[in-house]
């Protein structure tokens, strides 16, 4: 299977900057692995906006057909079925990674496949550029980082990881995968790129996820107790999708010296508790807050040190926590109003 256009592999694409000046830029044929995902069909709308074709591949684990539903008629987006634990064959000049269940619900309902979707997903991809000679990014996580000791957390800090626990199908998984990336670079020479992605929100998030941005505001919209785990004393900081995505475009974009890791998230600091009670005000909801035992291996503290993505990007985030949580309500409270749910509070128009 192919998506390639009528202009052929590397075309050239006419824009216009404000400036008046033509510039040529190039479309490229690019896979986007767990593209009808949260993230994913992000990154695929935004590819698209620069003129790319895009293949969105997903096995629809916890990817949904309705994130993607806008772009199904557009002729540069093409949709395939797929489970990246098995090889894939197609012709592509980029490769995102971004095919795994990333919400501990999720990873841990099947943490066998979790763990394949990292390594043997890893592998396929590496073994799909190296044949292509296409650049790989790959999304890792900041789990790889486990329960830190060292904050905020830098690149080079190589993780406090408990191999044995309920989380660790997901932060080993991904611990390796970036092994194996490195492992192709150096052997194979395969242009590779890894981003080490902290919390991040926004729309299209799954109701049933269990992170907390989805759950405060779902409770709130509800006006059902919210649940904190923990004293809520232990903090984290919110990413909004649409600067994660500019993030990530900019390390595809970066040269061949520059392979990562790189950290992407927001820099702001939040206890999970100060988080609830802005969820809470925004909605104007009357939510109580209540306190619930603090899961296994849960980190106290995360939050990325981004002078690497500052330096080598040019990447800082920019959209203001109220700002992004006022959108990611608009959109859980939409729906519960498709769903018929009961919402007593409505978000604000």
């Amino acid at each position: 299977m192919s998506i390639a256009g009528p202009s052929g592999p590397g075309s050239t694409l006419t824009g216009q900057p404000a400036g008046g000046t033509h510039t040529p830029l190039v479309r490229r044929r690019v896979l986007v692995t767990g593209g009808a995902g949260f993230l994913g069909s992000h990154l695929c709308q935004a590819l698209l906006a620069q003129g790319h074709e895009v293949l969105c591949v997903d096995n629809f684990f916890t990817g949904r057909k309705s994130n993607i539903a806008d772009m199904l008629a557009n002729p540069c987006f093409e949709l395939l079925r797929h489970d990246v634990t098995f090889p894939l064959f197609v012709e592509v000049d980029e490769i995102y990674n971004l095919a795994c269940p990333a919400s501990p619900v999720h990873y841990q309902f099947d943490p066998v496949q979790t763990t394949k979707t990292s390594m043997i997903g890893a592998i396929n991809m590496l073994g799909l550029a190296k044949r292509l000679k296409a650049k790989v990014l790959q999304a890792s996580t900041s789990e790889v980082y486990g329960d830190p000791e060292v904050h905020p957390q830098r690149e080079d800090y190589r993780g406090s990881v408990n191999p044995l626990g309920p989380r660790a199908c997901y932060d080993e998984g991904k611990r390796c995968a970036e092994t194996l990336f490195f492992d192709y670079h150096r052997q194979h020479h395969v242009r590779i790129k890894v981003v080490r992605i902290f919390n991040t929100y926004g729309p299209r998030m799954r109701p049933d996820d269990g992170r907390v941005v989805s759950n405060f505001i779902l409770q709130a919209l509800r006006d059902e107790d919210i649940t904190l785990y923990g004293d809520g004393g232990q903090t984290r900081s919110f990413c909004y999708v649409d600067d994660l995505v500019d993030g990530l475009v900019r390390m595809m974009a970066t040269g061949e010296d520059v392979t990562g890791p790189v950290n992407l998230g927001n820099p702001v600091e939040l206890p999970i508790r100060a988080l609830a009670e802005r969820v809470v005000a925004l909605i104007g909801s009357r939510s109580r807050i209540v306190f619930r035992p603090l899961p296994q291996d849960d980190p106290m503290q995360r939050c990325p040190d981004i002078g690497l993505a500052k330096r080598l990007l040019d990447w800082v985030p920019t959209v203001a926590l109220d700002e992004g949580l006022g959108r990611t309500i608009a959109y859980f409270d939409g729906l519960l109003a498709d769903s018929g749910m009961p919402r007593p509070h409505a978000a604000a128009g």
